[in-house]
């Protein structure tokens, strides 16, 4: 599900893009944003779907191997270990997966050659060969082995990644992030786990982390030149067009939540743009950042200006 950082993550990319574009249509914005969220869960749907596709692909080559004109007796009496793995068959019988997937029109039938690819790279893996020879077969080994080929297999797969990319800019964008969901999904798995299984849902709280974003949003834009005047004074010896845009954008970003959002603690907003500068701006970002809006928190204290409810918020 996603976390307040990577929810400010996707509103920043969205002020991003509403900034640097020709339209000032706020409610255009808006649907944009949440349509890079809605391809996020596409994303982690997909990318379960791929170790069904998984399962399937090595099935099939079983039952070619089988049909050969002169099959071998490995043919004939193939090691099942990895299609009968409860954890790929609990996604395949997955109803919400399978759901969301037809619904979605998300399909891997073609991307076939690079489907097999990744089950050659699996078979041709150390793991594999000690999973599909290992006498012990529990629900935690045959769950142990799906984690270490996903993390080892796909979260780093270079030609995935360049297809996901060139599916959708923002399939490519999450991609580490909707991996940790992924992996998260596949720890949480029991052996007790039927069809009927709810898988991750996108928000912790719909209602209110859609409201978080879009009241981000919203008053980001509204006080754009306001906070880009607060900016200015504080960096005199700069020229605020000069600044990376990256840097202005968080610190207008974190502004508006130290001003508007009265139950966010000052301290937590400081933590997460300081965390995301790091992930999306220069190395330097984080200092700057960090010494700018220190100096605006002091001067917002001094005045009043911030209102904070709850002990401890102002912090």
């Amino acid at each position: 599900m996603l976390s307040r950082r990577y929810l400010r993550i996707k509103v920043m990319q969205a002020l991003y893009a509403f900034f640097q574009g020709d339209s000032m249509d706020v409610a255009k914005g808006e649907k944009e944003m949440f349509a890079g969220i809605e391809k996020l869960f596409e994303l982690y749907h997909m990318l379960l779907q791929l170790l069904v596709e998984v399962r399937f692909n090595a099935m099939r080559s079983i039952e070619d191997a089988k049909n050969k004109r002169l099959p071998t007796e490995g043919d004939i009496n193939p090691n099942m270990r990895l299609v009968e793995n409860a954890v790929l068959k609990q996604l395949e019988e997955n109803k919400q997966l399978k759901k969301f997937c037809e619904s979605h029109k998300l399909s891997w039938q073609n991307e076939g050659e690079l489907t097999r690819k990744i089950l050659s790279n699996i078979r041709a893996s150390e793991e594999y060969g000690k999973f599909m020879n290992n006498e012990a077969n529990s629900f935690r080994t045959q769950q142990d082995f799906i984690l270490t080929i996903y993390k080892d297999h796909i979260c780093d797969y270079e030609l995935l990644e360049n297809y996901l990319e060139d599916r959708s800019i923002f399939w490519y964008n999450d991609f580490d992030y909707v991996n940790s969901m992924v992996i998260k999904t596949l720890e949480g798995l029991t052996e007790k786990d039927d069809a009927n299984l709810r898988l991750m849902p996108l928000y912790k709280n719909e209602e209110e982390d859609k409201a978080f974003a879009v009241d981000l949003f919203r008053k980001t834009v509204m006080h754009e030149e306001e906070n880009q005047k607060l900016i200015g004074d504080k960096t005199k010896n700069w020229e605020v067009e000069r600044i990376a845009m990256m840097d202005v954008l968080l610190m207008k970003m974190a502004i508006t939540e130290i001003l508007y959002f009265e139950t966010v603690p000052v301290k937590v907003t400081l933590n997460e743009y300081i965390e995301i500068s790091k992930m999306f701006s220069t190395p330097k970002s984080k200092i700057f950042i960090n010494g700018i809006l220190d100096k605006l928190v002091f001067d917002f204290r001094d005045s009043g200006r911030m209102k904070k409810v709850g002990r401890g918020l102002m912090e």
